[in-house]
C-alpha cells in the first residue's frame, strides 16, 4: 500500500532544520569576514569579501597553547576513564560477590553529585597535595566525574554478551583475563566508543573544574580562553565567533567518526 506524505511533519522538520542550521551559518559566515564588512552587511548576508584574518588573531592571542591544553587534559581524561572503565564493568558484570556490588552501587551515587557541590572541598585537596595551577590537576577531577556515567555504559554493554560465548571461552581453558581481552573487549567497541566519546567531551569542554583549579596562563585550556577572549574582545564578533568554531571542530571530528558506535553504545547493543 502507498503511504500518504506527511507534508506537516515535513514542514516542521524544514522549520527545525533552519532554526538550528541558522546560528550555525552565521558562526561560520562570520568567521571569514572582516569585523567592518560584518557590521555593514548584518550577520545572515552572504560573505563577499573572505578572509583568514580572524583565525589568525585568534592563534596569535594564545589559542595555541590553549588548545594544546586541551588536548592534553582530554588524552588524560580519556586514557583514564579506558584504563579504569572496563576491568570495572567486566568484573561488575562477571562477579556476584557483595563487595562488587556495593562498588557498583558506590559509583551509581557519583551520578547523583554534582561538581558544584563538592568544588571548595575539591580545590583545597587538589592544593594540598601540589596539583593546583597544574594540568593533571584538571584531569583527575574531570576523570572523577565521568567514571560513575562510562561505568553504567560500558557494564550495559557488557550484559549484552551471552553468557553462551563465555562457557566457550572457559572449556578452551582461558583464563578470566584472556576471556576478558579476547571476547569482552573486541564485542564491546559500541560502549568502548561511547564512553571514549563521552569523556572526551567532558575533558574539552570541561569550565568549572579549570576556572577553579588553575590560575596561569600556562594552564588555560579553551573554554578559559573563549571566555577571557569574549570579555577582552567583545567587539570583535567575528573573531569570536573563529575562535568558536576552531573550539568545536575537534569534538565534530570525533562525533563525525564514532558517531555509529556511539549510538550503539547508548542504545545498549553495543555488544551483539
Amino acid at each position: 500500500m502507498r503511504t500518504r506524505p506527511n507534508y506537516i511533519a515535513g514542514a516542521a522538520v524544514t522549520v527545525w532544520l533552519l532554526i538550528v542550521a541558522l546560528p550555525l551559518y552565521v558562526m561560520v559566515a562570520a568567521s571569514v569576514q572582516t569585523r567592518s564588512d560584518f557590521s555593514a552587511n548584518g550577520p545572515v548576508a552572504l560573505p563577499t569579501n573572505l578572509t583568514l584574518d580572524n583565525f589568525l588573531e585568534v592563534f596569535n592571542s594564545g589559542f595555541g597553547r590553549y588548545f594544546l591544553n586541551t588536548f592534553l587534559v582530554t588524552a588524560g581524561v580519556v586514557g583514564i576513564v579506558l584504563l579504569v572503565v572496563p576491568p570495572l564493568a567486566y568484573a561488575i558484570v562477571r562477579s556476584q560477590s557483595r563487595a562488587t556490588t556495593l562498588i557498583f552501587r558506590f559509583f551509581l551515587l557519583g551520578l547523583a553529585i554534582p561538581v558544584q557541590a563538592v568544588i571548595v572541598p575539591m580545590f583545597y585537596l587538589i592544593n594540598s597535595v601540589g596539583l593546583y595551577d597544574t594540568l593533571l590537576g584538571i584531569i583527575l577531577p574531570t576523570a572523577a566525574f565521568a567514571l560513575p556515567i562510562c561505568t553504567l555504559i560500558l557494564s550495559g554493554t557488557m550484559r549484552d554478551i551471552t553468557p553462551e560465548l563465555y562457557e566457550a571461552m572457559s572449556v578452551d581453558g582461558a583464563s578470566t583475563w584472556r576471556t576478558f581481552i579476547r571476547l569482552v573487549l573486541p564485542l564491546s567497541k559500541g560502549g568502548l566508543s561511547t564512553i571514549a566519546v563521552f569523556a572526551a567531551l567532558q575533558g574539552w569542554n570541561g569550565f568549572l573544574l579549570p576556572l577553579i583549579l588553575t590560575q596561569s596562563d600556562a594552564t588555560k585550556v579553551v573554554t578559559l580562553g573563549l571566555f577571557n577572549f569574549q570579555t577582552q574582545y567583545g567587539i570583535n564578533v567575528p573573531g569570536i565567533l573563529a575562535a568558536v568554531m576552531l573550539s568545536m571542530v575537534p569534538v565534530l571530528l570525533v562525533y563525525l567518526f564514532a558517531r555509529r558506535a556511539l549510538v550503539q553504545g547508548l542504545m545498549g547493543v553495543g555488544g551483539k
